[in-house]
């Protein structure tokens, strides 16, 4: 009976370690380096001062981040897809939007690097009724999160088409981040 509990012990901690291993295998680079080598800078984000809400709520573990649009200092995405924009042009915007929100989570994390995972995303775009290639165009949100965290950046996602978006945006997506506890 002693040998039968030492032995589920050694398997139940050999698991267990092996388990927190697989964890920080993940975390075998430094994001900030990342975005250095893809060419990515990062912008000041500004709270909204004209509406009564957050760039990024935290609850737990998970930081929840409002809608974001396609709007650089360099360059903004408007239209409709379908009509004004092609997937193209969209999958672009859908990379500006993720450089967006990284450059939220960097304003309220501080470090890249306390990012756990790319949990949901909900990518809403501006479609013209006949356009259906709203997931070719979350792509482009979608494929840098993956570039910038690996195994992280893989999330649930959904696409969908809306008549229209905020200021004529090609497209505005939601986040929600697991972040690691302090």
């Amino acid at each position: 009976m002693k040998k039968t509990i030492l032995l589920l012990f050694f398997v139940g901690v050999t698991f267990s370690n092996a388990q927190e291993s697989s964890i920080n295998d993940l975390y075998d680079y430094d994001i900030e380096e990342r975005l250095n080598e893809l060419g990515i800078e990062l912008t000041e984000p500004k709270e909204p001062k004209t509406f009564k809400i957050s760039l990024a709520v935290k609850s737990g573990n998970m930081l929840y981040l409002s809608g974001n649009l396609p709007f650089s200092k360099a360059k903004n995405y408007t239209g409709k897809l379908g009509k004004d924009l092609t997937a193209e042009e969209g999958y672009k915007a859908a990379r500006l939007v993720a450089i967006n929100h990284l450059s939220t989570l960097k304003l309220y994390l501080g470090d890249l690097n306390k990012v756990e995972k790319i949990v949901k995303v909900l990518g809403m775009v501006n479609s013209d009724p006949n356009f259906t290639d709203q997931s070719k165009v979350m792509n482009g949100f979608s494929d840098l999160m993956f570039e910038v965290f690996g195994e992280r950046g893989l999330h649930a996602r959904s696409a969908v088409g809306m008549a229209a978006i905020p200021f004529n945006g090609a497209c505005e997506i939601e986040m929600i981040v697991q972040i690691k506890e302090e």
